[in-house]
């Protein structure tokens, strides 16, 4: 998947871009070799650059795959470790939005696991095990059709695919998240899920920075 870039650009100045990744598309290179918005963002700010120039661009977090929404890329070398801290000292605001065909048993709380990377599966424990790590998110649920809900949801960790994982433990899958368990029919690599808000300070003005892109899942 290649995508026109400047047309989902969110935010850019001198430090920082920000762009809206659509669903299906990889954030950085794999073995592969599958189309990713790493590459793409730098084929973008090359253009504008002398040829003897190097461009230098480099993504703050990652999104899955199939998942859409906000991508945040320093632009300097400079500026890369203030917003790794950021998101290291969870100092990072991070909301998504997420469509279910299962409510869970309450509309609105907190769901707290352990976490443990086994393969390419995120499992989730009620207790600690070794190697795991807690993961937290708080939820709030409205129902939209008759079996449709849709959730907000904040992250207060950010662990490889927590909210997939955590949805789907207590029942809920995310539509279209095959591996988790859900098996209604959705566009290939492409879930219901998608990373609408991002909140963080300036790494070089220390201004608060909100970016915000609802879209239809």
């Amino acid at each position: 998947m290649f995508i026109d870039v400047p047309s989902h650009i969110l935010f850019e100045d001198d430090f920082i871009l920000i762009i809206n990744k659509p669903a299906g598309l990889m954030v950085e290179p794999d073995r592969n070799g599958h189309p990713n918005l790493l590459n793409q963002a730098k084929r973008y700010l090359k253009a504008s650059l002398p040829s003897s120039e190097d461009v230098y661009a480099q993504h703050i977090h990652r999104l899955d795959r199939p998942v859409s929404g906000i991508v945040l890329f320093a632009k300097q070398r400079s500026v890369l470790k203030n917003l790794s801290e950021q998101f290291a000292e969870r100092k990072v605001k991070k909301l998504y939005q997420a469509l279910t065909d299962k409510a869970p048993a309450k509309p609105d709380g907190t769901l707290e696991h352990w976490h443990r990377k086994e393969k390419k599966k995120a499992i989730l424990y009620e207790h600690e095990i070794p190697f795991s790590e807690k993961v937290a998110l708080s939820y709030s649920v409205t129902r939209l059709t008759g079996n449709r809900f849709l959730w907000n949801i904040e992250l207060q960790t950010g662990k490889y695919h927590q909210i997939r994982a955590q949805l789907a433990q207590i029942g809920c899958p995310i539509l279209g998240d095959i591996l988790y368990g859900s098996t209604t029919p959705y566009p290939e690599n492409t879930i219901a899920l998608n990373a609408w808000k991002l909140s963080f300070r300036h790494p070089v003005t220390d201004v608060e920075i909100n970016i915000e892109n609802k879209i239809e899942l």
